[in-house]
């Protein structure tokens, strides 16, 4: 308490300075109607710039939750759009052949020639082997592995990576490939020579696939040439998604995927 006095007598001066300073404020604001307009801008913008600091801070931090929201949006949208519109209300489970589950990447490579994909869901949330991956651009990949709570993906840019494509708005399909060269071309080979080709056009994915529905983006045709036996093209595809920088994605069932495998071995083994 000693200490307190003492610091107050020492700071006397300066003390009697701002109350005096405080009393003559006081008083000019009172007593001249100009200063009392100054003086209630200057608080009214004070306030409302802690209000606009604080409605910032609220809305920073209610980020992850509107996400979220827009993620499980976006799902049921998918659900609409890849079971043929039968989706009725936001709550219903469509009929159709296809499933939408929702996931996060926690880790992503795409400097390698084996690229692959780590999500945050598992055979828990029902994730199996063989699942197409998409983002809200286009097609990312296929699950490769799982565990319970987890599943790798092999990404389009992955040596290994085969996906049925096509041209948009034709039958012209073949297969996705990528050359290991560059993380935002892949190429789509075996288009036959009859095929009218044009820069620009969009690739997506073919009615030949079990994993993906039909019409899903991936990219742009960036250039094109027939291969060495002048029977095909080689075409060099733009992807829509940046592959080093992708965060939410799909992960897609096909409910009719094991039916159709069955019936195609058997008819093979005849």
């Amino acid at each position: 308490m000693q200490r307190i006095f003492n610091f107050i007598l020492n700071n006397k001066n300066a003390f009697l300075y701002v109350v005096l300073l405080f009393f003559c404020l006081v008083v000019t604001i009172r007593s001249h109607s100009y200063h009392q307009s100054r003086f209630f801008n200057s608080s009214k913008w004070l306030t409302g710039t802690i209000l606009s600091a604080q409605t910032a801070i609220t809305d920073y931090f209610h980020l992850r939750e509107e996400n979220q929201r827009l993620v499980k949006e976006n799902e049921q949208l998918r659900l609409q759009l890849f079971n043929d519109g039968n989706l009725k209300t936001q709550d219903e489970v469509p009929s159709g052949a296809f499933e939408v589950i929702n996931a996060r990447i926690i880790k992503n490579t795409y400097a390698s020639p084996r690229n692959y994909i780590t999500l945050n869901k598992g055979e828990t949330d029902g994730i199996e082997q063989d699942m197409g991956v998409i983002t809200p651009l286009g097609v990312l990949g296929i699950v490769e592995n799982t565990s319970a709570g987890y599943a790798t993906v092999q990404s389009v840019l992955n040596t290994k990576s085969n996906i049925n494509a096509k041209i948009r708005n034709t039958n012209y399909f073949g297969s996705l490939i990528w050359d290991g060269m560059d993380y935002d071309v892949v190429q789509l080979v075996d288009i036959p020579r009859s095929a009218s080709v044009t820069v620009g056009d969009t690739i997506t994915t073919g009615a030949m696939s079990s994993i993906f529905p039909e019409n899903i983006p991936i990219g742009v045709i960036k250039k094109y040439d027939l291969n060495q036996n002048q029977s095909s093209y080689t075409i060099q595809v733009d992807l829509f998604n940046d592959m080093a920088n992708i965060k939410n994605v799909y992960i897609i069932r096909n409910k009719d995927r094991q039916e159709i495998l069955e019936l195609q071995n058997s008819t093979n083994a005849n």
